[in-house]
């Protein structure tokens, strides 16, 4: 299927690693150019250079998101090198295990500036651009907004409000023209992942365990499954949805575990 991608400019926050990667990736594969913003300088690089060596199109612009202008001078990067901007993927994020009794309310603040707050203001400072070229937006939350988790109040309540501003932007924009859309993944094998694993004592029983509750398959999500329903949702094959969280799963959050 032609997703009539090519040439249009697409900003990944997070596209060094893990899912965001795998967007970008999917995102060059379908012709479309990458602009990957992430603190991991020597990471990007290398991904930009494996896109180009390909003789593809993408760009890496070292961000840290936390600072809200550095997001809105990114932008005007992009701008200045492609003059268009086709959509925004809201991806960067860490599930930092600041919960309620072993949080803070510091470290609570902390956690929603590192992985809520970069979401609105990239979106504030690509809006005008998105107007113009009548874009989308594509958010990544997470299932535990939904299921809860434990230990993980920051995050839970940061992807709670990703999800909750995936509709509140969607109904805003309609106007515009501009789609608003989630994706929601569960478990999915990433370096974050892989690194939390490893502080099991046996991490492959964990990840074992983990499998085993994923209804479909037995096995973990991939960052490339997740990156094909992303991708879709950004093109115009996916011009009449919008304000949609979007599960890719295996039906690990709504399935009953009796199956």
């Amino acid at each position: 299927m032609d997703l009539k991608l090519k040439d249009k400019v697409f900003i990944v926050t997070g596209g060094a690693k893990g899912i965001g990667r795998a967007i970008a990736d999917q995102l060059v594969d379908e012709g479309a150019i990458a602009v990957i913003l992430d603190k991991d300088v020597d990471t990007g690089q290398e991904l930009i250079s494996k896109i180009e060596n390909g003789g593809n199109k993408a760009s890496f612009i070292e961000t840290d998101l936390c600072d809200s202008n550095q997001c809105e001078e990114a932008i005007q990067k992009t701008i200045d090198t492609y003059g268009q901007l086709n959509g925004l993927v809201n991806n960067a994020g860490i599930n930092d295990g600041i919960g309620l009794e072993n949080g803070s309310p510091r470290g609570f603040r902390e956690s929603l500036e590192k992985n809520l707050s970069h979401f609105y203001d990239m979106a504030h400072f690509c809006l005008p651009h998105l107007k113009d070229s009548k874009g989308s937006i594509l958010n990544i939350a997470s299932k535990t907004a939904v299921t809860g988790q434990g230990h993980t109040s920051g995050y839970a309540a940061a992807k709670g409000g990703v999800l909750a501003l995936t509709r509140e932007w969607a109904v805003e924009l309609l106007e515009s023209g501009i789609r608003v859309n989630a994706v929601v993944p569960a478990e999915v094998m990433t370096p974050l992942y892989e690194n939390w694993l490893k502080t099991f004592d046996n991490p492959e029983a964990k990840q074992k365990s983990i499998e085993d509750k994923v209804p479909l398959g037995k096995r973990m999500t991939t960052p490339e499954e997740i990156a094909n329903t992303a991708v879709f949702l950004l093109s115009e094959k996916a011009n009449h949805i919008t304000g949609q969280h979007i599960f890719v799963d295996g039906g690990y959050t709504h399935l009953d575990r009796i199956i």
